[in-house]
């Protein structure tokens, strides 16, 4: 019996999902925490 292995495509968009996923959710966190220090400076 074979067994399955992704095409090299299905990994490669994975990959970058992932990869953009980690870049947004980094921005977030960014985004929040400098509102939220101008929200106690303020």
């Amino acid at each position: 019996m074979k067994t399955y292995q992704k095409p090299a495509v299905t990994k490669l968009v994975n990959r970058f999902d992932k990869e953009l996923m980690n870049l947004l959710m980094s921005d977030l966190k960014a985004l929040k925490l400098k509102n939220t220090n101008r929200l106690n400076v303020a």
